[in-house]
C-alpha cells in the first residue's frame, strides 16, 4: 500500500503559511511511509522530541482498481470512497528541511502521521471540517481545490502504478495549527462525523 499526499492544494492554506496564493505548476506529491496509517478509534501519540505537531485535516479517498497513466476523463472510475484523514505534519522538522532544500519525509511521514477516518462512499464534491476539542478549526470543499481529485490522480499515475488499496490525502484548506495532548479531534464529511481521537 502506497500513501500519497499533495501539498499547497488550496489557495489559502498557501496564504497562511506562505504568503503566496500562486497556482503550482503540478500538484505538489509527497509519500508516506505505510507505518504512518493510523486506523480508525487509535489515539495519535504525540512525539515529545519533534518539536511542534500541527493537524492539516484532508478528504482522503481510496484507490480501487490497478492503474497507470489515467486520463482524466476516467480518474473517477479508480476510487470508490472517501474519508477525512489528518496529515500529522512535525512543522519544526519540515521547516529545517524545507530551509535546507532536503525532502519532507522525516516530518510528514512518521508513525501515525496518517490519521484516517471511516470509509464512505466517494462523492463528486463535499464539504468538510475538523473540529478540535468541540471548536471548528478548519473546513473547507473538494471544489476549492487547486487540482482536483481526477487532476491529482491522472498526474499521479504518470509515475507510479497505482493499486487497490493505495490512499491518497488532497490537501488541506486554511486554518492548520498546532494540536497539544488531551486534545479531541474529529473529522466530518458534510454533518456526518468520520474521525474521532485524542491526542495522548
Amino acid at each position: 500500500m502506497k500513501i500519497f499526499a499533495v501539498g499547497m492544494n488550496y489557495a489559502a492554506h498557501q496564504k497562511e503559511l506562505h504568503d503566496t496564493l500562486l497556482k503550482p505548476d503540478a500538484p505538489v506529491v509527497f509519500l508516506k511511509a505505510d507505518s504512518a496509517l493510523l486506523k480508525p478509534g487509535k489515539p495519535f501519540f504525540v512525539p515529545d522530541h519533534f518539536g511542534r505537531i500541527d493537524y492539516e485535516a484532508e478528504v482522503v479517498v481510496r484507490i480501487c482498481r490497478l492503474g497507470k497513466n489515467i486520463p482524466v476523463r476516467f480518474a473517477s472510475r479508480y476510487y470508490d470512497a472517501m474519508t477525512v484523514g489528518i496529515d500529522f505534519t512535525a512543522r519544526d522538522l519540515q521547516r529545517k528541511a524545507s530551509q535546507n532544500g532536503q525532502p519532507w519525509t522525516i516530518s510528514k511521514g512518521f508513525d501515525g502521521a496518517a490519521a484516517i477516518g471511516e470509509w464512505r462512499e466517494a462523492m463528486a464534491s463535499v464539504r468538510f471540517r475538523l473540529d478540535r476539542n468541540g471548536e471548528t478549526m478548519q473546513q473547507g470543499c473538494t471544489d476549492d481545490m487547486l487540482y482536483s481529485i481526477d487532476e491529482t490522480i491522472s498526474y499521479i499515475s504518470q509515475f507510479f502504478t497505482l493499486k487497490t488499496g493505495d490512499l491518497l490525502y488532497t490537501g488541506t484548506p486554511a486554518g492548520v495549527g498546532p494540536i497539544q495532548i488531551g486534545d479531541h479531534l474529529e473529522g466530518w464529511l458534510e454533518e456526518e462525523k468520520v474521525l474521532d481521537l485524542y491526542c495522548r
